[in-house]
């Protein structure tokens, strides 16, 4: 087998992705066949690779960053809330049912092992390394009994464990060290080490609390990343997503947790700024769509939840949602209905992507994911939804407003469009998906945005519509934008981390005799 690291963390939202990410761009960059893999990833973000297999938009990241196509071998199991008690189950990048955690915890979890072992013997047997990412902390000691995603998966597969710390939330060495000393001593012999991540400061006021850590558990810190605005990949899911109302009531680029809606970007290349206001719907999904919009100089983005947050808004999106009816009961809830509806009649511009796309139309049949029938939509698009048992997972190319488009399809909704114009069309002009009515739109395609040239289209179009002297900049590459934040990551850890001792942990696993730290937890 080939090489092979796993990267827990001490907390959810440590760091784990964005080092999975760097590690795996450093590699890359050194001539090393490498690939990402997390056993289970729990997510409302996702990706449909080539093949139609769904899989965490994270690994995907992780997948370009080691410049290779992703696979549902590198994220076997999906799990896809559906509410604070159930999820959808994504095995090998198909759905085969929902589960109430209890039902997954309590016996299924166990189970997939074997199979989650095998995804990745096959991508070791062909990669010169596999950098896996954990989830949440491996001293989750309630679930351990059933863990595949963090210890389970290290000690199946004898990978060397290096624990990532956020030291900007404090208690850094507290985490290191309760971590540890929360393993079973077999669970113990496989963690290397620890990586520092978002430090702020001078790191020599900080060697010598990493000496006394040394010195405690036998363990060495690998490398102490500082902090950077603007470092990451798309996060994982939207339900942790803050309200609108904790934020800065004034318009400016405020980014929640995405990481291109932080970078510095030229000023306008127009006269004025195109405002863009994000519906922060219940169980958000694939949110990340926003981000190459807010990648334009002078598109400003932010996400609200109340209707006067809409009044100065250029455009309004509407964007996915894992529970499309709960999310349309939301919206009613605080006005939002009302005020998306009076936009549409004023000929003020609003998209909805996915689950946004059938809330704007007229009704929705769902006996699949909320079980409430049929439903009234917003009724802006003339657009009735079935919800068909079987999921669709497609990676479409079309045509919009004279530009070729690429996106990604994840939904069970089907829409049948009964007026108005198609959006999206084949290159001879036949309908693919979705509707146009005025300055309302609608698409299930996920990530079309990304296509610079339909998106620069589609601003004109919107600045249009709202009287904005917008001009979408030329050049603008979303595609480059990625690159260079993946550069940016492999950057910090060529620059910040032991990457010889690093590579040494990858090749060889963990140093031996690394001592027991009490009291640890039964095996």
């Amino acid at each position: 087998m080939s090489g092979g690291l796993l990267v827990a963390g001490t907390t959810s939202d440590a760091g784990k992705s964005v080092v999975t990410a760097g590690i795996c761009r450093w590699l890359v960059r050194q001539g090393v066949r490498v690939a990402p893999f997390k056993a289970q990833n729990m997510s409302l973000n996702s990706f449909v690779t080539r093949e139609g297999a769904e899989i965490g938009r994270a690994q995907a990241m992780q997948a370009q960053a080691c410049r290779i196509e992703p696979a549902a071998l590198m994220n076997p199991v999906l799990l896809k809330p559906g509410g604070e008690q159930s999820s959808q189950v994504v095995l090998l990048g198909k759905p085969v049912g929902e589960l109430s955690a209890r039902g997954y915890h309590g016996g299924r979890q166990q189970k997939l092992l074997g199979t989650v072992l095998d995804c990745l013997a096959e991508l070791r047997g062909t990669y010169d390394a596999v950098i896996c990412e954990g989830a949440g902390s491996p001293a989750e000691i309630n679930l351990r009994r059933t863990d595949i995603v963090n210890m389970g998966i290290a000690r199946g597969a004898r990978l060397p464990v290096l624990v990532v710390g956020d030291i900007d939330r404090g208690g850094v060495f507290a985490s290191f060290f309760g971590t540890v000393a929360l393993l079973s001593p077999q669970d113990q012999e496989l963690v290397a080490g620890f990586l520092v991540n978002k430090f702020r400061g001078d790191v020599s006021l900080l060697e010598p609390g990493l000496d006394m850590l040394h010195g405690l558990t036998g363990r060495r810190t690998y490398g102490v990343l500082p902090f950077r605005h603007g470092l990451g990949i798309d996060e994982e899911d939207g339900m942790g997503v803050p309200p609108a109302r904790t934020q800065s009531r004034a318009w400016g680029r405020v980014s929640l947790r995405g990481t291109v809606r932080e970078s510095a970007v030229a000023p306008p290349a127009g006269e004025e700024v195109l405002r863009v206001a994000v519906c922060a719907v219940p169980l958000m999904s694939n949110f990340t769509d926003v981000d190459a919009l807010a990648a334009e100089p002078g598109v400003v983005v932010r996400f609200v939840d109340r209707p006067e947050e809409l009044a100065d808004a250029d455009l309004v999106v509407i964007p996915g949602t894992r529970g499309t009816v709960r999310a349309l009961a939301w919206l009613r809830e605080r006005g939002l209905a009302r005020a998306v509806a009076e936009r549409a009649r004023e000929g003020r511009p609003v998209l909805g992507v996915c689950g946004g796309f059938q809330i704007l139309g007229e009704s929705i049949d769902d006996d699949v994911e909320s079980r409430a029938g049929r439903v009234a939509g917003l009724g802006v698009l003339p657009v009735r939804v079935r919800f068909a048992r079987e999921k669709t997972l497609t990676r479409p190319v079309g045509r919009a407003l004279g530009e070729r488009v690429e996106g990604y399809e994840i939904h069970h909704g089907v829409a049948e469009v009964l007026g108005g114009e198609a959006f999206l069309t084949d290159d001879g002009g036949r309908p693919l998906d979705g509707c146009r009515v005025g300055a309302v739109w609608g698409t299930h395609w996920h990530g079309s945005l990304e296509s610079d040239g339909f998106r620069r289209a589609f601003l004109r179009e919107v600045a249009a519509a709202a009287g904005r002297r917008f001009v979408p900049a030329d050049g603008t590459s979303f595609a480059a934008l990625r690159e260079e934040q993946l550069d940016r990551l492999g950057d910090l850890i060529e620059q910040h981390a032991d990457t010889d001792a690093l590579w040494r942990l990858i090749e060889s696993g963990a140093p031996q005799g690394l001592p027991f730290i009490p009291p640890g937890a039964p095996a």
